[in-house]
């Protein structure tokens, strides 16, 4: 065998080894199940979603026949530090799954349907959308969940005050339905504010003529009722879209409930 065959061998056999060796080395150090979970993909679901997409705000994608997007969603980056864990108040609000509810109900600033003056907030019980209205003809609009049947209310008010991690207190017919919260009527002080609180991180109480509706917009941790009506009347939204609302809202802010 020539010396230029042989160099040639030896030259493979050490490239082999090398290689081998930087493999095992990054092997024996890698949390597998992370790497999976932080570069696994995320899927577009047009049937969940029930609604066209546009490539830049003119031309809709999966309208006409064309066939809907699939693949990263838009803004993932974006919408995973919205949606992410937040330390608030001493309270570790934990992080949502934001890729298994309808993207339509993502926190997102949209062009006002409504010719409120702003600052107002207009809660479409029929979309299940709240907005609160922007300078210059927009609007900042989120998903909440809204009262079942026979426990919704409707009409104009105010938000007369607004609570962080607020006490929650059922009303004396709530407590008649359902017994068990005896231990947190008004009688025996409410529910301290916290996590399991129904009333979520924060809470902005609705007046009606100097009156108190006794509904409220509130957080709460059950992020699949969002887009539903399932509550017993008050607007439920994400613990991180309440906190962000509550931080926008000014004493006093009207409010139209449609």
């Amino acid at each position: 065998m020539t010396d230029t065959a042989l160099s040639r061998r030896r030259f493979l056999q050490f490239s082999g080894l090398a290689m081998a060796s930087g493999l095992a080395g990054c092997t024996s150090s890698m949390n597998t199940d992370r790497f999976r979970e932080e570069t696994r993909p995320y899927f577009r679901n047009p049937a969940l979603e029930g609604r066209p997409e546009y490539i830049d705000n003119r031309q809709p994608i999966g309208l006409y026949g064309q066939t809907p997007p699939s693949g990263l969603l838009p803004e993932s980056s974006r919408y995973a530090a919205i949606y992410g864990p937040v330390n608030d108040g001493g309270f570790q609000v934990p992080a949502v799954p934001y890729q298994q509810i309808d993207a339509r109900f993502y926190r997102q600033e949209v062009e006002s349907p409504f010719a409120e003056k702003p600052g107002t907030i207009i809660v479409d019980t029929g979309n299940r959308f709240l907005y609160l209205i922007l300078p210059s003809g927009r609007a900042m609009r989120y998903g909440v969940g809204i009262g079942r049947q026979g426990f919704a209310w409707s009409g104009r008010g105010v938000i007369q005050w607004k609570q962080a991690w607020p006490k929650w207190t059922p009303p004396d017919e709530m407590v008649k339905r359902q017994p068990e919260l005896v231990k947190y009527s008004g009688a025996n002080g409410g529910m301290p504010g916290g996590l399991n609180n129904p009333l979520g991180a924060r809470a902005l109480y609705i007046f009606q003529n100097g009156q108190d509706t006794l509904y409220r917009l509130h957080g709460s941790p059950e992020w699949k009722s969002i887009g539903k009506a399932v509550s017993s009347g008050c607007v439920r939204m994400l613990n991180q879209d309440v906190i962000d609302l509550y931080d926008r809202v000014k004493g006093k802010a009207p409010i139209l409930v449609i």
